[in-house]
């Protein structure tokens, strides 16, 4: 599967909101449209509005148009509501669970760790970032990445958790205890609108 690897901050400024919780994402100067000035004067219709917070969505979980369409097909066909059903597939992702643990300061860092084969899945190397878990999946690291990810945690010293992940830091091993409810997710986005977009 391609993977976007352009620069990042790029995309922040595109949609005007940070992708990212670091620094490099999250300063006001970088919320400017892209280019040397920014683009001013720019109106977005109805289409503009629900394509740019469905590329907010994309950007921050880092997942290529036909990914994420196919994800929106599945959510359209379960059970329950469909902006619901497609953030908890998008929060499942293995990526986005490291990231969530703080194992990784960004999407792209999460990526890395798993496509290197760090990380295991009930004692199981798995090394697709896309990967889903499931409640009851215990989520560890190989040895020889722990250094590392400590380091990491170490710079994200505020870093919160979700309720749905039991983690624990003196073993860095994580649980997945329940799904994820849109409250716990820390991004704000309108689904009803990227629900349209699709329709």
């Amino acid at each position: 599967m391609a993977n976007y690897t352009g620069p990042k901050v790029k995309l922040s400024r595109r949609v005007g909101v940070p992708i990212a919780d670091i620094p490099k994402h999250t300063a006001k100067r970088q919320l400017n449209p892209p280019g040397m000035h920014g683009f001013r004067g720019r109106r977005l219709r109805d289409y503009g509005i629900r394509l740019n917070e469905k590329q907010k969505l994309r950007y921050h979980y880092n997942v290529l148009e036909r990914q994420f369409r196919g994800y929106m097909q599945k959510a359209s066909v379960t059970k329950g509501n469909t902006g619901q059903v497609l953030m908890q597939l998008l929060e499942q992702r293995l990526d986005n669970v490291i990231r969530r643990m703080g194992w990784a300061r960004t999407i792209w860092a999460a990526r890395q760790l798993v496509g290197h084969g760090h990380v295991l899945i009930n004692g199981k190397k798995v090394d697709i970032p896309s990967f889903r878990v499931s409640i009851g999946d215990e989520i560890t690291l190989k040895p020889g990445i722990q250094k590392v990810v400590r380091e990491n945690m170490e710079t994200m010293p505020g870093h919160n958790v979700p309720g749905w992940l039991m983690f624990d830091p003196s073993t860095l091993t994580a649980k997945v205890t329940a799904d994820p409810t849109p409250d716990e997710i820390p991004f704000d986005v309108n689904m009803n609108l990227i629900v349209e977009f699709y329709r």
